[in-house]
């Protein structure tokens, strides 16, 4: 077979480029750490490290997501936790004002004091997260969720919530979206007052026969927060749910009690068989005797100090009240003149002991909110040390994938350098060569 010299130009050029190609391959390789440089490289290494890079953005966002949540939350949190030493003082000013030996004037400075506590409610309520994003306006984020209703001056206008139900959502992982906010209406508005399932009040002195009130109590009874003794029972079919407590005291001075289904106050209807004897703080059961088997509504209330004769208490289902509403009852309460014949001290310290009940209710709500918060702070703790285990899984294969063996790929980059060499010079010698050097 005959080689013409251009042959053996040609081929020689063809491994010195082919060789160039390889050590210039391997140079790449080791300056990026990467084997996979091109899909060619390695289809199958290359596709799949494409699925893992794509998981891998997805896990990064999910984490990110995890990130703006904690930030989120933990700006309610700071908020609920301002909300509830306002409302601790709230209620340390209101204890104070059950002194009845305060003056007018102790009691107008405590108004004030609490006026000043609504409008730092007011302005807790409507907080925002410092980008112009209202925090308890739930998806409205631009609307500010709490306000007056102009009809009446600011200190006893009701507060009106302009924010929707909603919940802001962040996605924190594949399978969970957790809600980054709080409903204005679920934190400040959303409260039973009363003990929660029922409230009771003064229903004011009757007189006989037809239960037309004269006004206040005019003894000096109070009456607690009630008990619910048994929750299936109360829920129960046939439980008015309404009640009236009305006392009666003859003229040798011996006090006993009727209670009545108090549905329709303008005609109550007697519950007890006979009135029953009153003693100072004892229990008196919500309960029917007038059918056989007595009925029990599964529940009592206690009063306590000695009712005059007309005197009444009610009992009525808790309806939700606003803890804007229970601070401006306050108000009204401490700015009503004691003493007189409309209002006795007997009335105030009912009213102002029913609205500390509802100081209380609200801090339980915000503790409950709270709880809530915290619940969610830790899962996103959790899940945030899962993603970056992931993370760190979806790394290792890559690197398993894409990686070179650096040990190897030195070792055939000083190969392929010596075989290039080895090549150039080949090339050089055979190129020199000429029959005219024989001749």
């Amino acid at each position: 077979m005959r080689i013409s010299t251009s042959q053996i130009y040609d081929a020689g050029t063809r491994g010195i480029q082919n060789g160039q190609s390889s050590l210039y391959k391997l140079q790449n390789q080791l300056s990026t750490g990467r084997r996979v440089l091109t899909p060619q490289d390695d289809p199958v290494a290359a596709s799949q490290a494409l699925v893992v890079s794509q998981s891998m953005s997805v896990n990064q966002q999910h984490i990110d997501n995890q990130g703006q949540a904690k930030s989120q939350l933990g700006m309610v949190d700071n908020q609920a936790s301002a909300l509830v030493n306002l409302l601790q003082n709230v209620r340390d000013r209101v204890v104070q004002a059950g002194n009845t030996t305060l003056s007018p004037r102790d009691r107008e400075s405590i108004a004030s004091e609490l006026e000043a506590r609504l409008g730092e409610m007011l302005g807790i309520a409507n907080s925002d997260n410092g980008e112009g994003v209202y925090l308890f306006s739930g998806y409205s984020g631009s609307v500010r969720p709490f306000s007056y209703v102009p009809a009446t001056p600011p200190a006893t206008a009701p507060v009106g919530y302009f924010g929707d139900e909603g919940e802001r959502l962040l996605q924190v992982s594949a399978s969970r979206q957790m809600a980054v906010s709080v409903s204005g209406s679920e934190l400040f508005q959303s409260i039973k007052n009363g003990n929660g399932t029922f409230v009771t009040g003064t229903g004011g002195n009757l007189a006989l026969p037809g239960f037309s009130s004269t006004g206040n109590n005019t003894g000096t009874a109070s009456i607690d927060q009630g008990s619910v003794l048994d929750p299936g029972t109360w829920n129960a079919a046939g439980n008015p749910g309404a009640f009236m407590v009305r006392f009666s005291v003859d003229a040798a001075g011996a006090t006993t009690y009727q209670l009545y289904d108090n549905t329709t106050p303008s005609a109550p209807v007697a519950l007890l068989s006979a009135p029953q004897t009153y003693s100072a703080g004892q229990a008196i059961r919500l309960e029917d005797t007038t059918g056989v088997p007595t009925v029990d509504f599964g529940a009592s209330i206690t009063v306590s100090g000695q009712p005059n004769d007309g005197d009444s208490f009610t009992v009525a289902s808790s309806t939700s009240q606003s803890m804007f509403q229970t601070v401006q009852n306050l108000l009204g309460i401490l700015r009503t003149p004691i003493g007189t014949s409309t209002y006795t001290t007997t009335q105030y310290s009912n009213e102002l002991a029913s609205e500390l009940k509802n100081i209380d209710q609200a801090l339980d709500n915000v503790s409950r909110v709270q709880a809530d918060l915290g619940t969610k702070l830790q899962e996103i703790d959790s899940l945030g040390d899962a993603a970056t285990d992931i993370n760190i899984q979806y790394k290792s294969t890559l690197s398993d994938l894409q990686d070179i063996d650096y040990a190897k790929t030195i070792s055939d980059f000083v190969q392929q350098q010596t075989k290039l060499e080895a090549a150039q010079k080949a090339f050089a010698q055979v190129s020199g060569m000429s029959l005219f050097d024989y001749l």
